[in-house]
């Protein structure tokens, strides 16, 4: 008896998947950009060997995948799309959705990445860059005075790193950052870590905000860097307390008979 074989990926495709990912390796082949026209249906169907509509599956696929954008009427077709990076993160976060992601699991990202963005960062940013982390900054200025204004702090201090990364040269790091950072602040919100106001959280974050953008402005990477871990490993230790103090104090009373 021959030995079991464990099937490729390909053959654990089905055939419009099939053609999707072999459309998707033609337009690399050929450096078709966003905004190209494909070939049409019939040249589709020539070159794949496939049906009518085994194509227009695949063609459905990409779409989906948000690759591809399909125009009716004169001048219409099927054209190269590039996905956007709300696109991206939206299906990105649909991944974690069910993940129930935690504070330890977030941090941990943050923390190696977001010193070194400092590091590349410093000195390189143009005055108008750090007037803007600092309009961000001044948004709270003051400690908040109630739930409401407390949840607007979070995500508005999750914005300043978010805007950090976008100064980045580096898609990936940038994409990577910006996408924590937007977790962290879902996190925030669907398990109301903004329900009592927490000076301290507030306090050391506009002192390492402040002192980060005073490295970045002089161009020293080290300082940066430090001011970066610093504030990713207080922020950590803070959020987690506020997690485990809030998630203590709703929990429901249970009577010991």
């Amino acid at each position: 008896m021959p030995p079991a074989t464990t099937p490729s990926r390909t053959e654990r495709l089905s055939r419009p998947q099939q053609v999707a990912d072999a459309i998707k390796q033609w337009v690399m082949e050929n450096g078709w950009q966003p905004g190209d026209r494909l070939p049409s249906e019939t040249e589709m169907i020539a070159r794949f060997g496939m049906a009518k509509g085994t194509i227009r599956e695949a063609v459905r696929i990409l779409e989906a995948q948000g690759l591809v954008k399909s125009r009716t009427g004169p001048g219409g077709g099927v054209f190269v799309h590039q996905v956007s990076e709300e696109r991206a993160t939206a299906l990105l976060g649909n991944y974690f959705y069910f993940a129930q992601l935690s504070i330890d699991d977030l941090y941990q990202i943050r923390e190696a990445l977001e010193p070194e963005l400092a590091a590349s960062l410093a000195g390189k940013l143009d005055d108008h860059q750090l007037a803007a982390l600092e309009a961000v900054m001044a948004s709270y200025a003051e400690p908040a005075r109630d739930a409401e204004e407390e949840r607007e702090q979070h995500i508005a201090s999750l914005r300043f790193h978010a805007l950090l990364a976008e100064m980045s040269d580096n898609r990936l790091l940038r994409f990577l950052i910006k996408f924590t950072a937007n977790m962290l602040a879902d996190v925030t919100v669907s398990r109301r870590l903004y329900a009592q106001p927490n000076r301290e959280l507030w306090a050391s974050g506009i002192a390492y905000q402040s002192r980060l953008v005073a490295a970045l402005r002089c161009g020293d990477s080290a300082a940066a860097r430090q001011i970066l871990r610093e504030h990713m490993r207080g922020a950590h230790r803070l959020m987690c307390l506020q997690e485990a103090e809030l998630t203590q104090r709703f929990l429901p009373e249970i009577d010991i008979l």
